[in-house]
């Protein structure tokens, strides 16, 4: 894995939370709120979840700190959470442009919320893992949206390669 190989990754992952988001702006701000299903109940709280945890990430990595998890309440609306997610997106591009691909061999101790022991691993893997983790969760807002009357269209790498080498081809 190299540096390049991550921001390729997160640079799919944010072009995937753009689709996603479009579908989810087509919510009542009700429904955006509304318990539904999933781990986190809500479509709002999902996405907070993945926020967070992304910037989670990227703090326990040496990017910019974080704080305490990200509240849902914190986010009334879904506004709310594109103009922080703005913010980590630039926070986590601006943290992998100063990485090294030597860095990520790097090992990082962290220890985990409600979770006793301390754990490790390279730095890379972790970075990776963050990237990983939204697919998991964009998967789960694509069901709410789907629950909730919504289609929330294709987000799939595939057709984010598609749009790149469409872009590439037009210029």
């Amino acid at each position: 894995m190299t540096v390049s190989d991550l921001q390729r990754l997160y640079d799919y992952g944010y072009w995937a939370n753009a689709q996603l988001l479009a579908a989810v702006s087509r919510l009542t701000p009700e429904q955006f709120t509304q318990p539904v299903a999933g781990s986190y109940e809500s479509i709002r709280n999902t996405l907070v979840h993945v926020m967070s945890a992304e910037w989670g990430w990227c703090d326990r990595c040496g990017g910019p700190p974080r704080g305490p998890a990200l509240d849902p309440a914190n986010f009334p609306t879904l506004e709310s959470v594109v103009a922080t997610w703005r913010q980590v997106e630039t926070g986590l591009r601006a943290f992998l442009a100063t990485l090294s691909d030597a860095d990520l061999d790097r090992i990082v101790e962290f220890q985990l919320p409600r979770m006793p022991e301390k754990r490790a691993f390279p730095l890379g893997h972790l970075l990776q893992h963050g990237a990983v983790h939204a697919v998991h969760h964009r998967g789960q807002v694509a069901l709410l949206l789907r629950m909730l009357g919504q289609v929330p269209g294709n987000f799939d790498m595939l057709f984010y390669d598609g749009a790149r080498t469409a872009s590439t081809q037009s210029s």
